[in-house]
């Protein structure tokens, strides 16, 4: 095998292929993307008197497709630089450039023979030693590889990205019979740590383990909401985070992923099994006629529920599958829906739901069941064991738990007397594992049950799981109420915030600085390491808003010192503090990084300084930071003009700029050449643990105190008269002018002459002193207020 994959080939230019070349592209791997040649002109190529043997013309289904990549949402690219590594041609003129790549991809129709015919041109130019994998979401890739020589299927296996491929964490590697064991081991780790996916090998079954399991759970959702008469609203209600699903739940899921591709999927296992089985995945005759009438979903503008109107005009109405019109619908009210929203964690949510005798409980219990059994009656056909169909329900669809960790909620022993009370035929090594003392698939160490004991799962060293590390009581150094600091070992400390969605209160703070103190006495260095959806977004804005209503300023005050205290104190520690955010890394959040002597980023990370949208200006250090950094891209010369560099930061500042990706937050500057982007989002915390570990080694020194220069007053009137120009266009409100007429003042370093040096100390009294004076206008705690109601930023 060609171990260094430098070079990949994607045959099939459609939303997958494409996509999967985008993500290539975004990890920087050059991508050849070929598609079919066309034969027939459009209009517009017969207008500029094009042929069909003109290479514009041959290549225009990659070339239009790559194009469609900047404007799909969410975007496929990282950053728009990334398509300059997206190279486009067709599979007749190019095909012999197939020799020139280390890895090639189809992503052509789901159609065997097409395939066939596909593979069979390609190994008369592929390179010994090429990769070549299947993206098929189903079809047998034995079959595919059926005729080809024992080279070429030594190194074939089929490679099923979910999409879309840059966000869905899931990648199922498929071997054939012939795989080489080497091939696929070195597969699974390129994959795992260059791809930055979860891998789960699956067996050459329909639809292999996620649209297996996935699509059988959703179409007995159907099959219950019609028996028990419910609506689709009220199932999307109670199928959602209440079970620990996405809040798309169903059938807004199947919106997104389009009812057409949906019912392909159960076409596929339909074709291939029998019995009582192949009834099931005949999906009802009202998703049928929907398919029928072009109601697909999002990208038709109308699936299960259909938006009408704009504005506060705007509503959305469900589909009754009766009358198939469309009408109002309402969530399913049940006494068990209310005490599960009120239960304590997954399991107590799951139990309040499933084990209820009301209509709610009645739907929950019976979905669950059938998956559950499903799952338990497939495991060994589709997958090596029960991990990889927990990993492959987590990763691909977003859900909390997988089946078996459903089950373990559940409680097994409790849910298989019900499900045997009930006539149902719970599968032979289910009841054998529970009469051999095993009650649960999962011990409290994470080991799972296959095949008569408990099995270790094969986790890579790089994957550092956070909330696992918490559990164990032996690495807890110190903790409160807001964090806590605990022992990643080889003499690096971690620092995890445990505040409601990791806002930065002075629990927070307090515990940074006495991390901070921990670490200078007995650790190399701390990594900031936090868990949760997003790594954090910003400080406790209820709390600041009482303050402000309580006219408690000089609480405040105290609190925004604290605040640019600690940021300080990360800058200048004498031991490197690295920080590994991920998703949300906002306003407080960003702050927290932008000091720091490192960042290890997930490639899924999204910085920015918002403060702005809440009517405020940056208090914790940040816009100070943000110009060092900026500063830091200068050369050391005394005659550069400092003009830019301000009115960088405030532009990214003024207009709450974040990044939607970590490298897009490099190129906002929030980043830099000191800084990293992980893969992997399970592995950023490894890395920011050898950062430091590197930097320790090296003999690391904080950054010396420097007076930083600032462009004074004639750049404070430069960068006003930009946001003025603004007010006077409409484009921003009078509150809005007011809020960057301080933020240029203090970005500026306030009234002194051009090119002053100012010390970093009189930065953070300008900084502070805006932040103050705006939070106590009324306009700003009226977008304070709005965004803790709504979650969206007010503009009066």
């Amino acid at each position: 095998m060609k171990k260094n994959i430098q070079r990949a080939a994607v045959l099939g230019s459609g939303v997958m292929g494409s996509g999967i070349a985008a993500h290539l592209a975004n990890l920087g791997i050059p991508v050849l993307l070929l598609d079919i040649v066309p034969n027939e002109l459009t209009d517009d190529e017969k207008a500029k008197g094009l042929t069909l043997d003109d290479r514009a013309v041959r290549n225009r289904l990659a070339a239009e497709n790559k194009k469609k990549l900047f404007k799909q949402n969410p975007a496929p690219l990282a950053s728009k630089k990334n398509a300059n590594k997206i190279e486009v041609g067709n599979l007749e003129d190019d095909i012999g450039r197939l020799a020139d790549v280390d890895w090639i991809i189809e992503v052509v129709v789901e159609k065997l023979e097409v395939k066939q015919q596909l593979f069979e041109k390609v190994e008369q130019h592929r390179s010994p030693g090429t990769i070549v994998s299947s993206n098929t979401s189903g079809i047998s890739v034995n079959a595919m590889a059926e005729g080809r020589s024992e080279e070429f299927r030594r190194h074939f296996m089929g490679t099923h990205f979910f999409n879309p491929p840059r966000y869905l964490h899931l990648l199922e590697v498929i071997p054939t019979k012939d795989t080489d064991a080497g091939v696929l081991a070195d597969m699974k780790t390129f994959a795992e740590e260059v791809l930055g996916k979860g891998v789960v090998e699956a067996k050459d079954t329909p639809n292999f383990i996620g649209n297996r399991i996935g699509t059988y759970g959703l179409l007995a959702s159907v099959r219950k909401m019609q028996e028990l008469g419910l609506s689709i609203t009220e199932v999307d209600s109670i199928t959602g985070p209440l079970i620990g699903r996405p809040k798309s739940a169903t059938f807004r899921t199947l919106d997104v992923v389009g009812l057409d591709t949906f019912v392909h999927v159960a076409r596929n296992v339909y074709d291939q099994v029998e019995g009582e089985e192949r009834d099931i995945f005949d999906p009802p005759q009202f998703l049928k006629d929907m398919a029928e009438k072009g109601w697909i979903g999002a990208k038709a503008g109308q699936g299960f529920y259909l938006k009408k109107g704009k504005g506060d005009n705007k509503e959305i109405l469900e589909l009754d599958p009766e009358t198939m019109e469309y009408r109002q619908g309402q969530k399913l009210k049940a006494p068990s829906v209310q005490a599960a929203e009120q239960a304590k964690g997954k399991a107590a949510k799951i139990q309040a739901l499933a084990y209820a005798d009301d209509k709610a409980g009645n739907f929950t219990w019976d979905t669950l069941k059938a998956s559950l059994l499903y799952s338990a009656e497939k495991s060994d056909e589709i997958a090596n064991d029960i991990a990889a169909i927990d990993n492959a329900m987590k990763w691909g669809f977003g859900w909390d738990l997988g089946p078996f960790e459903v089950w373990d909620a559940l409680d097994v022993e409790r849910s298989v007397k019900k499900m045997e009370e009930e006539g149902e035929n719970v599968p032979a090594w289910v009841k054998d594992m529970l009469n051999a003392g095993y009650k649960s698939f999962y011990n409290a160490a994470g080991d799972f049950y296959h095949k008569g004991a408990y099995q270790k799962p094969d986790i890579n060293e790089k994957e550092i799981d956070v909330a696992t590390h918490l559990k164990n009581e032996k690495n807890i150094i110190t903790k409160n109420a807001g964090a806590v600091l605990t022992d990643l070992g080889d003499d690096v400390a971690a620092l995890t915030f445990t505040s409601p969605n990791n806002s930065i209160g002075l629990d927070v703070i307090q515990m940074v600085n006495k991390a901070l103190d921990e670490v200078e006495k007995n650790y190399k260095g701390l990594v900031i390491a936090n868990k949760g959806k997003n790594f954090c977004v910003g400080a406790n804005l209820m709390m600041m808003l009482m303050e402000a209503q309580d006219d408690a300023f000089d609480e405040l005050d105290m609190v925004i010192r604290r605040f640019q205290g600690m940021t300080s104190r990360i800058r200048y520690s004498g031991k490197p503090v690295v920080a590994a955010p991920f998703q949300m890394t906002l306003g407080g959040g960003a702050e927290i990084c932008l000091p720091s002597a490192s960042i290890q980023a997930s490639a899924e990370t999204y910085m920015g300084l918002v403060e702005t949208g809440v009517g405020l200006v940056p208090g914790g250090g940040g816009n100070k930071e943000l110009y060092i950094r900026e500063l830091e891209k200068m050369p050391e010369d005394a005659g550069i003009d400092l003009q830019p560099v301000a009115n960088a930061v405030f532009e990214k500042v003024a207009m709450a700029k974040v990044g939607t990706s970590a490298q897009e937050s490099a190129e906002n500057g929030f980043m830099s050449d000191r800084d990293a982007i992980i893969a992997n989002s399970n592995h950023t915390v490894w890395y920011a643990k050898q950062k430091v570990q590197e930097l320790y080694e090296k003999g690391y020194q904080p950054p010396v105190r420097q007076p930083i220069p600032v462009v004074g007053e004639t750049g404070y009137a430069t960068m006003l008269l930009g946001a003025k120009s603004m007010r006077t266009g409409g484009q921003i409100s009078d509150h809005d002018l007011k809020i960057a007429g301080k933020l240029a003042f203090l970005i500026a370093g306030g009234r002194v002459p051009k090119g002053t040096k100012v010390d970093e100390d009189y930065l953070l009294d300008l900084e502070r002193e805006a932040f103050l004076s705006l939070i106590a206008e009324p306009k700003t705690q009226q977008r304070m207020q709005h965004m803790l109601k709504t979650g969206k930023p007010l503009r009066n």
